[in-house]
């Protein structure tokens, strides 16, 4: 496994998700929006699933994956790659609190900007997720600095 900096934790943990791509079953890319609930400095990344879909058969068939995060602002992003393991036993209640609390925080969000745009939404998404249904664990082996050379940090 590979360490992940704290530079990249603390990117991490500011993003509201992070886009897994594995493969399919006929060898093609399919990307899906995931939350991370956890960062372990030593490679490890512990992601929400609250469904049992694409994502699960593919890791299932394939362990390789990918989690993309971009900040279009700051001209900055990550890609980390890696082994994912299906965590489908008892979630921790650690896990539990830290993915609701975002949840909250997100929905949270959501209203307020809406009501600063003086907007009114019947529909707020993040209010209807499903519980989680297993952690899909991913294990580091190489992170990709996605800004540009001549942006990229002692450059």
């Amino acid at each position: 496994m590979k360490q992940i900096s704290s530079d990249i934790i603390d990117f991490l943990h500011t993003q509201s998700f992070v886009i897994v791509s594995s493969l399919d079953e006929r060898g093609f890319p399919h990307s899906s929006c995931k939350d991370i609930v956890k960062i372990d400095p030593d490679g490890k990344i512990y992601l929400v699933d609250v469904y049992h879909g694409a994502t699960v058969a593919n890791i299932r068939r394939n362990p390789q994956v990918s989690i993309s995060a971009v900040d279009e602002h700051k001209f900055i992003g990550y890609c980390l790659k890696g082994k994912a393991l299906l965590m489908s036993e008892d979630i921790s209640q650690e896990i539990i609190k830290t993915w609701e609390d975002k949840i909250t925080s997100r929905l949270t969000k959501r209203l307020l900007r809406n009501l600063s745009e003086n907007k009114s939404r019947r529909h707020h998404p993040e209010a209807s997720l499903p519980f989680p249904k297993h952690i899909i664990l991913i294990e580091v082996e190489d992170i990709v600095d996605l800004a540009p050379f001549n942006l990229k940090k002692g450059v």
